[in-house]
């Protein structure tokens, strides 16, 4: 097949996929919030923190930075107008929580670029524009790195994620690829007026949302990096996951296209179907491995996320790696190392 030539640059970003080793992106937010004592339960999960403990998220952020974590994934996953009204926040100050999320992950790069510590530099310090709290506790425990330029990519996540009742891992909501759009768009254009490097369109159950979620980021000049969820060889919606990936291709606007928040095995063929497919750097976070037992509500079995399937995404075309759900601190620095050596 033909792919278009007009492809965005991406700016330092796409740069940095060109050229050099992969990029090591970070973990799962939410359980290392939660080894931090943050109280997750409600609709809003980690987004809630946003506006009630924002130096909660800068703490875990610098926890993966220093674990060897390149990239940062904000805290917006879950962060929705129609989520933050239900509390009673109004679209301005949830516009200004989607915002802070950027600026959240882009001030933990910043310190640790600094001063590999955290020092008490930075733009949005304690009171500044982005009404975050200051002051995180930024030595928890990890191994240390050295300071490097780290990127931020902000989450936009699915519309199930906002339904908060597991419909990002089925898709088909019922609902038209312009309304999708339509929901999407706003909080795009939220986080976008942040700054952050890259869009990361993440979770995606269907190409439905895919490309919904492509439109609504066409105005933006930012890169995206597209990712679904998938099972067993489609996406969570059933789709032929080459269908899939050729989409995200095809639409000239990704600068990345792979699959997060599924089993590291149906990480391994998934990577190098896209890369097949597509000629595009692939991204890929999957969770650790372990099972559900819903009746339970225990997770089971051994995680299977390891530094050996690591290299062989790397082998295979990925050029943008790391963990998401249960794939903590510890995890992402056995990545970075495994990939530094191998």
């Amino acid at each position: 097949m033909s792919l278009p030539s007009g492809r965005p640059a991406g700016g330092p970003f796409a740069a940095a996929l060109a050229g050099g080793p992969p990029l090591v992106l970070d973990g799962g937010l939410s359980n290392q919030l939660a080894a931090q004592g943050c109280d997750l339960s409600g609709a809003l999960w980690s987004a809630r923190l946003l506006a009630d403990a924002p130096e909660q998220i800068e703490a875990a952020h610098a926890a993966y930075l220093r674990a060897g974590a390149q990239v940062l994934i904000t805290a917006s996953y879950q962060a929705t107008f129609e989520g933050f009204a239900r509390r009673g926040t109004g679209r301005a100050e949830t516009a200004a929580l989607l915002r802070r999320s950027v600026r959240l992950a882009r001030r933990a790069a910043e310190r640790h670029t600094e001063d590999g510590a955290g020092g008490t530099g930075g733009p949005d310090g304690p009171g500044g524009p982005d009404g975050s709290a200051g002051g995180p506790e930024r030595r928890a425990a990890g191994p240390a790195t050295t300071p490097r330029q780290a990127f931020v990519a902000a989450s936009v996540g699915p519309y199930g994620a906002m339904l908060a009742d597991g419909a990002e891992y089925r898709g088909r909501y019922g609902l038209s690829v312009r309304e999708l759009e339509r929901f999407h768009r706003p909080r795009i254009e939220a986080l976008a007026e942040a700054g952050p490097d890259v869009l990361a369109l993440e979770t995606v159950p269907d190409t439905d949302e895919a490309e919904a979620l492509l439109a609504a980021a066409g105005g933006t000049g930012l890169p995206v990096w597209l990712s679904y969820t998938v099972a067993g060889g489609t996406t969570r919606a059933g789709q032929p996951l080459a269908d899939a990936f050729r989409l995200a291709a095809e639409s000239g606007q990704a600068v990345a296209v792979g699959v997060n928040c599924c089993d590291p095995a149906d990480a391994d063929a998934a990577v190098a179907l896209a890369a097949e497919v597509t000629g595009l750097p692939v991204v890929v976070y999957p969770n650790s491995g372990e099972g559900w037992d819903a009746a339970a509500r225990a997770w089971r079995g051994a995680a299977t996320f390891a530094p050996e399937r690591a290299r062989a995404w790397r082998d295979a075309g990925a050029r943008l790696i790391g963990g998401c759900c249960r794939v903590g601190p510890e995890g992402i620095a056995s990545l970075a190392r495994g990939l530094a050596t191998g």
